[in-house]
């Protein structure tokens, strides 16, 4: 039974990190069988910032303390202990009802500037920052090295004053300091995310599929037009896409298999998908392009679904026409949903991710949805994007840290 008169002590240690530095320190406390209430421990270059709280019986305290600064000054550590008041106790304990968000930052590089600005919101949002973590490996002095990005996780407690005017205030951060973020209710959905459905065209590729196919047919400038038009939602996209394949009849159709081979592949796409594949994501390719070249990737990568739109070919020629229905944007999320209730995914543990405003149904319907490299529109409309860096940083707001991919060895 406890000792209704048992002292609260919180002991911060600080120094340089060792191996059995905290066996040391809880070898002490467990010797007076205290009760231990919270502890938590962050290592940066080697040095330990340690914190505990416990419960104690008064005759012990004294003797609990005596020990640990003789331990401290054995192996040359900081010890620190202050008194916690029930009331103090309590109001932390109740803090525990709060929401929790995780708020990601990534880019090339992130500066003071960045971080400053960014904690500066949290703080007028009346939140509090529980933890910081760095999900990227240790950046090189040289920022021209390859493929040099920085990402760091705040995991923040409470309710935001103000939700919609927070996520306005980041996006007009990651605008102005080139910087991408991603807000996300810390929750079981977000920890056990299990599909992924990718727009192709300017996402997975560099490209847009019908703009190579129209240099091919000689009709270059004029599908072009027509697609940036349509990518901006100036026109309705079922008639931008009849008009578009309508300019590419005669052409043949072993210009495809040419244009497939070559494909430009976005930066971060294969560390992406090595890594999906790997942790058991269900992946889909969702995409108002084409079959053909939505299933050469299906092969590439391993993906599991792929849907497009199919050209329809006569004596080895594209007719100007299409076969079935368009896949368009109403259909993108439709076929989301499909797929979630087909493995059995709740649509909250759903991720989309697109950059056209053909694209926007779906990312407003997964449980994460990612503009990547978008137009303004799209942009403008979607709670989380990627403008900064490759495909690859998906996986820093899915929560992977550098140092997991690591261990594979690959990337």
């Amino acid at each position: 039974m406890e000792n209704p008169n048992s002292e609260l002590i919180l002991i911060r240690i600080t120094g340089l990190d060792r191996p059995g530095l905290t066996a040391s320190v809880t070898g002490i406390l467990a010797k007076y069988d205290v009760t231990i209430l919270d502890i938590g421990q962050a290592d940066i270059h080697s040095t330990l910032s340690l914190g505990i709280l416990f419960r104690s019986d008064p005759t012990h305290s004294g003797l609990i303390m005596k020990e640990l600064l003789f331990k401290a000054s054995e192996i040359g550590i900081d010890i620190r202990f202050y008194p916690i008041s029930t009331e103090e106790y309590e109001s932390w304990v109740g803090m525990q009802g709060k929401n929790r968000y995780i708020l990601t930052l990534l880019g090339r590089k992130l500066s003071a500037k960045q971080i400053a600005a960014v904690s500066g919101i949290i703080a007028e949002q009346g939140l509090n920052i529980d933890s910081i973590r760095r999900l990227t490996g240790r950046i090189p002095l040289d920022e021209r090295k390859a493929s040099v990005r920085a990402c760091i996780e705040f995991s923040v407690r409470g309710t935001p004053k103000n939700r919609r005017q927070m996520q306005e205030q980041l996006m007009t951060l990651a605008r102005k300091l080139e910087m991408d973020f991603s807000l996300q209710l810390d929750n079981m959905y977000r920890r056990m995310r299990r599909l992924i459905c990718f727009d192709m065209d300017s996402t997975l590729i560099e490209t847009e599929v019908i703009d190579e196919l129209a240099d091919r047919a000689g009709v270059g400038p004029q599908v072009r037009a027509i697609t940036e038009s349509a990518m901006r939602g100036e026109i309705d996209f079922n008639e931008s896409f009849t008009r578009r394949v309508a300019l590419l009849k005669g052409l043949d159709v072993s210009v495809m298999r040419e244009i497939a081979e070559s494909l430009p592949i976005t930066e971060g796409v294969d560390r992406l998908m090595y890594v999906l594949k790997r942790y058991g994501y269900k992946i889909a390719i969702l995409s108002g392009g084409f079959t053909y070249f939505g299933n050469y990737l299906k092969e590439k990568y391993g993906i599991d679904y792929v849907y497009a739109n199919e050209l329809e070919v006569e004596n080895g020629k594209l007719t100007g026409r299409y076969v079935g229905d368009i896949v368009d944007g109403k259909r993108k999320a439709e076929l989301l949903r499909l797929i979630a209730q087909v493995e059995k995914v709740d649509i909250e543990q759903t991720i989309a991710v697109g950059d056209g405003a053909n694209d926007l149904p779906m990312l407003s319907l997964a449980g994460l949805g990612i503009a990547f490299h978008a137009k303004p529109k799209v942009a403008a409309n979607a709670k989380q994007s990627i403008n900064t860096i490759g495909l690859d940083g998906v996986l820093y707001f899915l929560g992977f840290k550098d140092s997991y991919l690591d261990e594979q060895g690959k990337f």
